[in-house]
């Protein structure tokens, strides 16, 4: 645990207890003991007051509320086994409920899935929520989303047990605070639930996010807002709020039993209403009415809206930003892709131009694109965002779904009249059709350019018999602007983004494809140099010697570079340091990388949660696990078939060298060494 960790624990014990916070001299005599300083260091003006005023004063406050003797010597072990102790309650409570039938012997009892993070206040909440359900007949299992599993084998057996009960659950009950809003986990536990709702049909699993100290006014980030924003939302605050809010979903279950419920089910839009993420930044959320009910209530939906410029100079410094996805186009922690944004910009004035823009996961692909399409909508030009990711399984039952849900898409999101039905006939094919809409509705009437970003393309190739004829779909659009006949000026004002995150391993015709035309931009990780200035903008005056130190373990993945920097940053903003610019502080940061580091392979470390995801995705993927524990095992490159390799290199897992693959970090070597035995 870091001092970060620490102080967050204490701050949020204390006022769970007390309804009070640390004040500043109590805060620094915490951060000082934790760096094993005196109380003259801690505080040289006074050490004799600070020792037996307010040390003494703090330690018997963290002993009542730790429910041990806590002195300056023992602090450290107190928190670890306060901790434990905390994880052994909640795992003893929480996980029973889902073994056992329900207590009121009936067999009506509906399953609710918890989905919280260890820390307080979420843990009590989820501990309480749980206790009040399973009281009323209704059986809860609680995850754990920041859960260290002591060996591989108790990894896997856990990240099975979340896979059979969301496969179980009729409820999904998210705590959503700072911490669950930025997890992949989470992010993996949303996309399982979206896909059951269409393997399951009836019942169909419902989402509740439950705002644990998080207010609307709080930005979430892209992929988040497609899972929950067509859902309702609760706030929590206090725990006042938690009698209130057991009573509500209990009341909502025992009518979903009574067969009498009102809760619009997960998945079903409550708002038409949809962020654009080239428009600098806007927020859409659901919020509940006054009577703050789950049930019966309408939504109101808040929309904030703000565009910068993205002309503006970073900061030297900043204040840290978690990574969360797409990086905002106000960010000060964006790195300009050069040449590859000039080379976009320019481009993007073409008639009828595509962009092909190639990375694994994580590394800017969206972030890009929503640059090139706030420069579009500067110039004047219609845009619409769109990620394949967000559609639905159905809509890749055929092409004719495909394209349907293509056209209304872009349709709703420009906001104009509903005709696709009219244009949808038996007499021609789905293609046919979708090309006379897109003539006749999107660029016809309008004389500002028609830019789509297409995001996670991917997806398609998952369905070989509908991709080739998508594929070769765009490609004939784009060559029609070409042509120099009569419709050539209509197709002109179509401009393209494609984004993928790996070569495509399906086989299409090279006549009919769009990936072997049009502007292609592979993008690459950070260079020494720009770790180096990214580290600045965080405020930390890093030696090159330290740059190395973190490329030789995460290389220059954007988004792991920003992790690393988010948490180092966030730990001293909590120093009140006296040696400012010294050589004690430069010591401070190369302890600090040095301990982040250390624990970075592991459960414990800041990339747990990135790690457990692939672990997870893995586990559900055995011939990828298979292929890529002989990587991880390999000494020299591995050569593999060529559709596993490309869909581990989409993943951001190994590099590609002509046809072998080698492991992409030493991040990924060091923990998939270990867990992948298992597998």
């Amino acid at each position: 645990m870091n001092i970060q960790e620490a102080l967050e624990f204490i701050e949020n014990s204390v006022h769970l207890k007390t309804g009070k916070h640390l004040n500043d001299l109590e805060r620094q005599v915490f951060i000082g003991t934790w760096q094993g300083q005196t109380y003259e260091q801690i505080y040289p003006l006074n050490p004799e007051y600070v020792e037996k005023d307010v040390g003494y004063k703090l330690w018997q406050k963290l002993s009542s509320i730790l429910g041990e003797k806590v002195t300056k010597k023992n602090v450290r072990g107190a928190i670890a086994r306060s901790i434990a102790r905390q994880e052994m309650r909640s795992a003893e409570h929480l996980k029973q409920p889902s073994q056992t039938e329900p207590r009121n012997g009936t067999n009506h009892g509906k399953r609710v899935f918890i989905s919280y993070c260890n820390q307080e206040p979420d843990l009590s909440l989820a501990l309480e929520l749980a206790e009040g359900i399973n009281a009323t007949g209704h059986q809860v299992f609680a995850a754990n989303i920041g859960a260290v599993y002591p060996d591989r084998e108790s990894a896997k057996n856990w990240l099975s047990q979340i896979d059979f009960q969301l496969e179980q659950c009729d409820y999904f009950l998210l705590l959503l605070s700072g911490e669950t809003a930025v997890s992949e986990i989470v992010m993996e536990e949303l996309r399982k639930i979206k896909e059951l709702r269409y393997r399951r049909q009836n019942p169909a699993p419902a989402v509740l996010p439950i705002r644990v100290n998080y207010p609307p006014s709080i930005r979430l980030n892209h992929d988040l807002r497609n899972y929950i924003n067509d859902t309702q939302q609760r706030e929590w605050t206090s725990p006042a709020d938690t009698v209130l809010l057991l009573q509500e979903i209990n009341q909502m279950l025992l009518e979903i039993v009574a067969g009498e419920s009102t809760v619009q089910p997960a998945g079903t839009s409550q708002t038409d209403t949809e962020d654009d993420i080239s428009a600098g930044f806007i927020v859409n959320l659901n919020l509940l009415a006054p009577e703050h009910s789950f049930l019966k209530t309408a939504t109101q939906t808040v929309t904030i809206s703000r565009t910068l410029p993205l002309s503006n100079p970073p900061s030297p410094a900043a204040e840290p930003q978690i990574p969360q996805g797409q990086v905002r186009l106000d960010s000060a922690f964006y790195v300009d892709r050069v040449p590859w944004e000039a080379q976009c910009y320019k481009e993007l004035l073409q008639p009828g131009t595509l962009i092909r823009i190639k990375a694994p996961r994580q590394m800017g692909k969206t972030s890009l694109m929503a640059r090139i399409l706030y420069q579009a909508k500067e110039q004047g030009y219609r845009t619409v965002p769109l990620s394949f990711q967000h559609a639905d399984a159905a809509s890749f039952a055929n092409l004719n779904s495909l394209l349907r849900w293509f056209c209304n898409k872009i349709t709703r999101k420009l906001r104009l009249p509903h005709q696709i039905d009219d244009y949808w006939t038996d007499t021609y094919g789905s293609k046919d059709n979708c090309t006379a809409y897109f003539e006749d509705c999107l660029l016809s009437g309008n004389n500002a350019p028609l830019v789509l970003g297409l995001d996670e393309v991917d997806r398609v190739f998952q369905y070989p018999t509908i991709a080739d004829d998508f594929f070769g779909l765009l490609r004939a659009w784009y060559e029609e602007a070409g042509y120099g006949d009569s419709d050539s000026e209509l197709w002109a004002k179509l401009r393209l983004v494609v984004v993928h995150s790996t070569e495509v391993y399906i086989p299409l015709n090279v006549n009919q494809s769009p990936f072997n035309v049009g502007l292609p931009i592979e993008l690459s990780e950070f260079s020494a140099e720009q770790v180096a200035d990214l580290a600045r903008r965080h405020g930390l005056n890093w030696q090159i010697n330290m740059v190395e130190k973190l490329m030789n373990i995460v290389g220059g993945h954007p988004y792991l570079v920003r992790v690393a920097l988010y948490h180092i940053a966030q730990e001293f903003a909590l120093f009140n340091r006296r040696f400012s610019g010294s050589a004690k502080e430069q010591k401070d940061l190369e302890e600090s990388l040095d301990e982040l580091l250390e624990l970075a392979p592991t459960e414990a470390g800041i990339y747990g949660d990135h790690l457990r995801r692939h672990l997870w995705n893995l586990q559900e993927h055995q011939e990828l696990a298979v292929a890529f524990s002989r990587v991880v095992a390999a000494n020299e490159p591995v050569e593999l078939e060529s559709v596993l390799a490309f869909k581990l290199h989409s993943l951001g897992l190994v590099q590609l060298r002509g046809n072998e693959v080698t492991v992409r970090f030493e991040l990924y070597r060091q923990y998939f060494g270990d867990r992948l035995k298992c597998i």
